[in-house]
């Protein structure tokens, strides 16, 4: 790992020690960091280890209750319905994702910087608001179906909306900019002449994908399925909206303990320490190869 940093660093930035004004630059962010992730963190996994008030809430004590109801068969199979979902979404991202950042990696200059605000436009609308379009979209009177209808490509509106695929198009279509992006910074750092060193020794198109472009833009690939699996897992707005209720995941079942009729804080928050523990296993699954061959490499 050492000598891959040294790599990206330059001479001059590895032999000067940081200064004292170096480090009071990071205040201001570390102040931020423990603030809002670290006392919020710390509280949760206290809540997690109390009991349920009468009326909702926190009563103060120590049980191991909590996590065990988490074992329970329904939630278990909401939770698989999750790896699943944000599997699917990942993996679809991924597939319709590569061959945009490509294009627009290995596009000019000029045309490449038009294509990049064109995928950041999204972002200029609320989220909750692009993911309610997508009702007028999907829902039985909506665009989609009209067009169908018109077309005679169906006698009747299909059921689209409040169906699992709607939430997997929801997923999709919120997380795709997190995976083009960190693909793109990986292809548009590709140097032609290897891929026409490829050619020129005879590999064809596909040969020059697998054993050339795939393994140089690996990078990409792992930060892009980090970017979008793990949120993709925890959210649950898309699947409130889009799912209408039908279909939960993790992040539905924490949010009604907290904010719907449940009310039971210690098991929502045994549920998100659940949840945190599984970010933190798929960043170790995603990082952990890449690690040992730059530690390797050192020795």
């Amino acid at each position: 790992m050492r000598s891959t940093l040294s790599t990206l660093l330059p001479s001059p930035a590895r032999q000067r020690p940081i200064g004292a004004a170096g480090w009071l630059l990071l205040v201001p962010l570390v102040a931020w960091v423990v603030m809002f992730v670290v006392v919020p963190t710390l509280i949760m996994g206290v809540y997690s280890f109390a009991h349920r008030g009468t009326l909702g809430g926190v009563e103060t004590g120590f049980t191991l209750d909590n996590y065990l109801a988490v074992f329970d068969r329904t939630y278990v199979q909401i939770a698989a319905r999750s790896v699943w979902f944000a599997a699917l979404t990942t993996a679809l991202c991924l597939v319709a994702g590569y061959p945009v950042a490509f294009f627009i990696g290995r596009t000019g200059e000029r045309w490449r910087n038009r294509l990049l605000v064109l995928l950041m436009v999204p972002f200029w609308t609320s989220f909750l608001i692009r993911t309610y379009a997508w009702v007028t979209i999907l829902k039985s009177e909506g665009v989609l179906n009209s067009v169908l209808v018109q077309l005679g490509l169906v006698r009747a509106p299909l059921e689209m909306l409040y169906t699992p695929g709607a939430v997997v198009l929801g997923l999709v279509y919120t997380f795709l900019p997190f995976m083009i992006l960190p693909l793109y910074g990986s292809i548009e750092k590709l140097d032609p002449a290897l891929i026409e060193a490829a050619f020129d020794l005879g590999a064809g198109p596909v040969r020059a994908f697998r054993q050339v472009i795939l393994p140089l833009t690996m990078p990409g690939i792992a930060a892009g399925v980090l970017l979008v699996f793990v949120p993709a897992l925890g959210l649950y707005a898309v699947n409130d909206i889009l799912g209408g209720g039908r279909v939960d995941m993790v992040g539905n079942i924490i949010e009604h303990q907290f904010r719907g009729t449940a009310r039971n804080w210690p098991f929502g928050a045994a549920l998100a320490v659940c949840l945190l523990l599984a970010f933190a296993l798929g960043f170790w699954l995603v990082t952990r190869q890449p690690g040992s061959r730059s530690d390797r490499r050192d020795e």
